[in-house]
């Protein structure tokens, strides 16, 4: 029977939700709080009452004025409708561009600059922000799903029939994101519905083993990777809990009462769910397969998980890829593997679909075992950077994707990463390689990060759970047999600059470090 998800080799957002509704029924989704763009639905909802969320959403962008081929931005406050705003942009054949929450408001005002004329769909909070960017030269219409001044209320138009589905050519722009903006101002990364297919198909086929297990997600709802991994959750029917905070104190009994089968965040909020692992209730008792997605993920954290399951054989699928490229190598962990596992391993390229090599710097393979630098070739790379064109061709070569980290490949063809290029310390082999080392032997660290100073020595950068400061004897019994490192520097783990993943922008560190600017 033919996968209607998979339609004309294209994966498109608008039908997401009314097709699991018709293929599965009312299907549970649950929330930890209420839709900014719908609350008096509550949090208790399901595939069919979002599905008419989202063409009642399309009907009002509709009304609007809102055309097939424009640009649209979803830019407000963090929750789960800016999902079901991307769903409903799509489901009339516009583009939208998934702005985070996180940037800053000048950040904000260089990308919106970068598009031509987009609408922008917003909040309060949000545009109040926005203050001091004159938006009347960079958008050509201002929607709020609240009361927002200086901009149209999305509620002004509700009951608007909702037209029908209008879909893009495959090879025409879909979605457009941005990067992680770990290095400094985000790209914006433009995707087409022919390569998101191609990044779905191997992920579908990893879903299998889970199919209608019940999924619980705190991930960003800007990045590409949620729409991938939703597609695959609706596509096997899977009961839905969404997450928008991730303090363990409101995510523990939400775990509790839903019991997940499948959860997947962040590698850093992984960190911090570690205190999940013995919460009452057990919240973690009936997970088979946790997921981390695109960044390093510290082996302390990956045996706590698994060993918090009560299941027979859980396991930890781990993706390594980026924005412009999706996932371009994995790996799965289970209890008996994570107990020897390196760090480092992040698997092999996807049959059918990726292939991985180590180059030199004049771009020859290098040997197994030998380091050099990381390049990919994938069926799910983006379409361009937009405005910046020159950019993106520069890490093209010959089709093989510079993925600006460095790493080497065993014997086997297993893929270890060492650092990312613009993080590399000369005194240190690998930085991320001794994280992780600290990591498991100091289970107070909540996260520990090495930069380099003003000398280019290695400055950790630490932060202990709770209040309490770092043990120094602990530290240097810990540190004893590593390489020579700067006194460590004690921060909160709230004064990290991070992005939207809750990726420490290490470069903004080593600023910081470097300038004596204050934290």
């Amino acid at each position: 029977m033919r996968q209607p998800l998979l339609a004309d080799r294209g994966f498109y957002l608008g039908p997401l939700f009314r097709r699991a509704a018709d293929r599965h029924g009312a299907v549970f989704v649950t929330l930890d709080r209420p839709l900014d763009v719908a609350p008096a639905l509550g949090t208790d909802l399901s595939y069919t009452v979002l599905a008419e969320v989202v063409e009642e959403l399309s009907g009002r962008l509709w009304e609007a004025g809102v055309r097939p081929s424009e640009q649209v931005v979803v830019h407000k406050a963090d929750n789960v409708d800016i999902m079901l705003l991307t769903c409903a942009v799509s489901r009339i054949g516009a583009v939208p561009v998934l702005l985070s929450p996180a940037l800053a408001p000048e950040v904000a005002g260089q990308l919106l600059g970068r598009l031509r004329q987009p609408w922008l769909i917003t909040d309060a909070a949000t545009l109040d922000g926005l203050k001091d960017i004159a938006l009347a030269g960079l958008v050509r219409r201002t929607l709020s799903v609240d009361d927002a001044p200086r901009a149209e209320p999305l509620a002004k138009y509700t009951g608007a029939e909702p037209p029908p589905p209008v879909r893009l050519h495959p090879r025409e722009p879909a979605l457009i994101t941005h990067s992680s903006g770990t290095t400094g101002v985000p790209k914006l990364a433009v995707h087409c519905a022919r390569t998101m297919w191609n990044r779905l198909v191997p992920q579908q086929a990893m879903g299998l083993p889970t199919r209608g297990e019940t999924a619980a997600l705190h991930m960003s709802f800007v990045h590409s990777r949620f729409y991938h991994l939703l597609g695959v959750l609706l596509h096997f029917g899977s009961p839905l809990v969404l997450i928008t905070d991730p303090d363990p104190a409101s995510v523990g009994p939400l775990l509790v009462r839903h019991r997940p089968g499948i959860v997947e965040t962040h590698p850093n909020t992984f960190v911090l769910w570690e205190e999940l692992a013995g919460a009452p209730g057990a919240p973690l008792s009936r997970v088979r397969s946790y997921g981390s997605t695109f960044d390093a993920i510290h082996p302390r954290t990956v045996r706590r998980l698994l060993d918090a399951s009560r299941r027979r054989t859980p396991w930890l699928v781990q993706l390594y890829g980026q924005s412009e490229t999706g996932p371009v190598a994995f790996q799965v962990v289970t209890r008996r593997s994570a107990a020897r596992a390196d760090g480092r391993r992040v698997g092999f390229g996807i049959p059918g679909f990726t292939r991985v090599r180590v180059t030199d710097a004049e771009g020859r393979r290098v040997a197994p075992g030998t380091p050099g630098r990381i390049e990919a070739r994938t069926r799910g790379r983006i379409l361009t950077y937009l405005g910046m064109p020159d950019r993106y061709d520069r890490q093209l070569t010959d089709g093989w994707w510079e993925m600006g980290d460095l790493g080497y490949r065993d014997r086997l063809g297993a893929l270890y990463l060492i650092d990312r290029e613009i993080d590399r310390i000369d005194a240190v082999h690998s930085n991320l390689e001794i994280e992780d080392t600290l990591m498991s032997r100091l289970e107070e660290l909540r996260e520990v990060v090495i930069v380099p100073g003003a000398d280019r020595e290695p400055v950790p950068v630490v932060c202990v759970r709770g209040e309490r400061p770092l043990d120094p004897e602990r530290w240097r019994r810990a540190t004893a047999d590593l390489p020579a490192m700067a006194e460590p520097r004690q921060w909160r783990f709230e004064e990290l600059p991070m992005t939207a993943t809750w990726k420490v922008k290490r470069v903004e560190i080593a600023r910081i470090l470097t300038e004596g600017a204050p934290v």
